[in-house]
């Protein structure tokens, strides 16, 4: 698989400088073991990886969230539900009055050894966050394979049954992606049509759909190069930049954990291994951060490390994990 790692941060980007403000959500990534191989999955994970975050980190997350009276804890893989101490993390991080989200690919609620996870998160009142990339069956199909849409769509049957989606503390929202090389269109739309088609087809509901830039990066951007589209992409990113979107791009507010409990400023910078840095005043020296340091300090106004791929999230309407900005 080509990787566009190389054509992204080993060349002088002139995406703006932006900093920190003060940290808001801790995005932590539970491991990349998935039971799905997504063609625009940016973190390239399927049923064969092995990383997985161990008992030790979940406590440091812990510790973290207390510390720095973090309130949303912000889950994701991979299929984060895989990592055996999922369930615990989420019960403690619940009993300490935090919002859980969990980003579901729908499919694991079917697996087997997860028949009872469904009844789980209706218990700990998750937020679920649920990718489904387009109402269309053969879209569906064709990103996620063969059986993908029929499978999603017994999930969201049974979120539903269960409340998600119908009840005001069960939220159940979705994400779009596009297919291909081009921005998502305008998210209020878009929300409408899917739920239209959703209701009147399946008789399905659910609160809000977030749509969401698929980053030239991982198994998307191996694409762009495979079909030659990789330039065309980038230029289409960065045409469509807009500037008003730098104000609500979600790295400002949030800390991105790999399963190793090292620090990113996003999800798409864990990807490319751009790590947060902190510049000691005493001797201007950059280090990369960890979840311990931030036992000591949440880094407001620290400096963010962007490359190219940044403009993903500020073209057109912007693109957060939150959606459209």
């Amino acid at each position: 698989m080509q990787d566009t790692r190389q054509l992204l941060i080993h060349q002088e980007s002139d995406f703006p400088p932006i900093k920190r403000h003060h940290l808001e959500i801790l995005q932590v990534n539970l491991g990349y073991l998935c039971n799905l191989s997504c063609v625009h999955c940016h973190v390239n994970a399927g049923p064969t990886r092995k990383e997985l975050m161990e008992r030790e980190t979940i406590e440091l997350v812990l510790d973290v969230l207390k510390k720095r009276n973090i309130k949303v804890l912000d889950l994701t893989g991979g299929a984060p539900e895989m990592n055996p101490h999922f369930r615990y993390l989420v019960r403690q991080a619940r009993a300490m009055g935090v919002e859980v989200i969990d980003r579901c690919n729908l499919a694991i609620l079917n697996e087997e050894g997860f028949e009872d996870l469904a009844e789980f998160l209706v218990e700990q009142k998750v937020t679920i966050v649920a990718s489904l990339p387009c109402y269309s069956q053969k879209n569906v199909d064709q990103q996620r394979g063969k059986g993908a849409f029929d499978n999603s769509v017994k999930a969201l049957k049974k979120l539903n049954k269960l409340g998600f989606g119908t009840k005001s503390d069960l939220k159940l929202n979705l994400v779009y992606n596009p297919v291909g090389p081009s921005l998502p269109p305008p998210q209020s739309a878009l929300e409408n049509d899917y739920k239209e088609v959703l209701k009147k087809d399946f008789d399905i509901d659910f609160n809000q759909l977030l749509t969401i830039t698929n980053m030239p990066i991982s198994r998307f951007g191996a694409v762009l190069l495979a079909q030659n589209q990789f330039d065309s992409y980038m230029k289409l990113l960065k045409d469509n930049y807009s500037e008003n979107n730098l104000q609500s791009v979600m790295c400002k507010g949030l800390f991105s954990v790999n399963w190793q409990g090292e620090l990113f400023d996003c999800d798409f910078n864990q990807m490319l291994q751009i790590p947060s840095l902190y510049r000691e005043s005493i001797n201007g020296k950059s280090r990369r951060l960890h979840l311990r340091d931030l036992l000591e300090n949440d880094f407001t106004d620290n400096d963010i490390q962007v490359a190219d791929h940044c403009f993903g999230c500020t073209a057109g309407q912007g693109s957060s994990c939150s959606g459209a900005l």
